[in-house]
């Protein structure tokens, strides 16, 4: 089988064909690491490349998978990314500063330990910006991640490096996280599919910065990708006491079923959106009123949410600023500029503001919990703009309108104050071929029919297939 081929391959069929003995766990990752050697120095997605130890533990599954009566995990021989924000053993994990350039874990987190019990192999952390602060993928440390759409612009992020592995063929498999749109951002711009699941799905150690807000989650090709990793990473921890029970559900099989009769919302605007670039908001209103085709009721609709951006710039910037005040002002210099601005004013806050916070988000919900009793998914653009120029931390300007620096992303934060699963599918391309995603919020807890409704768009609008132009 050619190299290329297995690179494209999803982690389904590779996991099936290794099983079947048609390809090696060794091919596999020596053509994963290939093109990772190839493509990188240009995209600059993986920041720590683990080649040595991954074709180690591909020999090692070589080896049990010609043991007779051998037990194999549902990703056996499978190659994965892990972004840097979170722990591996005895690999760096830097949190993308120069504050941790050295620092090497001792233990996996659970994520990464669930995946490699499931038979998965680690090929490498993947680039973000500090700390997981903006929705680009630039830092101090290891620069700029670029998009393998354009190279002029950002993969998005804080997952960007995530997602641009991904898109470019180097390793099917990659868990980001998300405080405010992180996870479905970079799958956004990068043209696959990312999904946060509901809080506490897939348990988190150590907790990150913006921990109450934080999610964790795949970034895959195919929307069976993702379901197949959710099953191995879906359930409790000790080491997280607001990880939830085991959901009882395999979210592989519950992709087969229908849509019909489910009552679907789309929204441009979520009440509060200032500005959404027109030709995003068209492509993914088509999308969005295509669901009645699967036998969806789709209404347009003015949820008239009220905007919770300060409630949750307070929570997510105060945590970040938080964990790196104790590095402020004496390593300054080693902090990105728009977080020293961060860090400066958050130390300005009067004790109440913070807490405030709190109270504004719990009452966040309750618009959003009625609107829900009526709707069993609601419809939005992913972003509001289309992928922007690489090393900006945000764009200053959406359709000819000036925006503050997170009006651009009114659609994802709100569902970290919430909880809830959202999903963020391919719908479309912008005239300059830039890849536009579609996003899906489900109820509390009902990730399974969040990843229904993804696999039924994709099967009727199929996206695995397209390539970026630098594959």
């Amino acid at each position: 089988m050619a190299v290329d081929e297995l690179c494209w391959m999803s982690a389904t069929e590779l996991a099936g064909a290794i099983k079947r003995k048609q390809v090696s766990p060794l091919e596999v990752i020596d053509a994963v690491l290939a093109r990772i050697e190839k493509l990188n120095p240009t995209l600059n997605a993986y920041c720590t490349v683990t080649a040595e130890a991954a074709r180690r533990e591909a020999r090692a599954a070589e080896r049990a998978l010609m043991k007779r009566g051998a037990k194999l995990g549902r990703l056996h021989g499978v190659p994965f990314s892990i972004k840097d924000l979170i722990i591996t053993k005895g690999v760096r994990t830097t949190w993308g500063t120069r504050l941790y350039a050295d620092h090497v874990p001792e233990e996996d987190a659970p994520i990464v330990a669930r995946l490699k019990a499931a038979g998965g192999i680690l090929v490498g952390k993947t680039n973000t910006p500090m700390f997981g602060w903006i929705g680009a993928t630039h830092n101090l440390l290891f620069g700029a991640t670029r998009s393998p759409w354009n190279l002029d612009r950002t993969p998005g992020g804080s997952s960007g490096g995530a997602g641009a592995a991904v898109a470019a063929g180097m390793a099917p498999l990659a868990v980001g996280t998300d405080g405010g749109g992180s996870i479905r951002i970079p799958a956004s711009f990068s043209g696959i599919f990312g999904l946060k699941p509901s809080y506490g799905r897939v348990p988190i150690h150590p907790p990150s910065a913006a921990w109450s807000l934080s999610h964790a989650g795949p970034m895959t090709r195919t929307v069976a990708d993702a379901a197949l990793m959710l099953n191995v990473l879906a359930g409790p921890d000790e080491r997280d006491q607001y990880s939830l029970p085991a959901p009882g559900v395999d979210y592989v099989k519950a992709l087969k079923g229908s849509l019909k009769g489910l009552r679907v919302g789309w929204t441009s605007t979520l009440g509060f959106a200032k500005v959404v670039d027109p030709e995003i908001a068209a492509i993914a209103e088509r999308a969005a009123r295509g669901f009645k085709h699967f036998g969806c009721r789709v209404d347009g609709v003015d949820p008239r949410f009220p905007d919770p951006s300060p409630a949750w710039d307070a929570i997510f910037c105060g945590g970040i600023a938080a964990r790196l005040k104790p590095y402020f002002p004496d390593r300054r210099a080693d902090i990105d500029e728009g977080l020293v601005r961060i860090i400066e004013d958050t130390l300005t806050w009067p004790p109440t503001k913070y807490i405030q916070a709190w109270f504004e988000r719990l009452a966040f919900w309750e618009p959003v919990r009625k609107f829900f009793e009526t709707y069993d998914l609601l419809l939005t653009p992913t972003v509001a703009c289309p992928p922007f120029k690489v090393g900006l931390d945000n764009p200053a300007v959406i359709a000819g309108t000036p925006i503050e620096p997170y009006g651009w992303i009114p659609f994802t934060y709100p569902f970290n104050m919430t909880g809830q699963p959202a999903a963020s599918v391919p719908c479309g391309f912008t005239s300059d071929g830039l890849p536009i995603g579609l996003q899906i919020v489900g109820r509390r807890f009902d990730d399974a029919t969040v990843l229904r409704a993804a696999a039924t768009f994709e099967e009727a609008h199929p996206w695995a297939g397209k390539k970026p132009p630098i594959a």
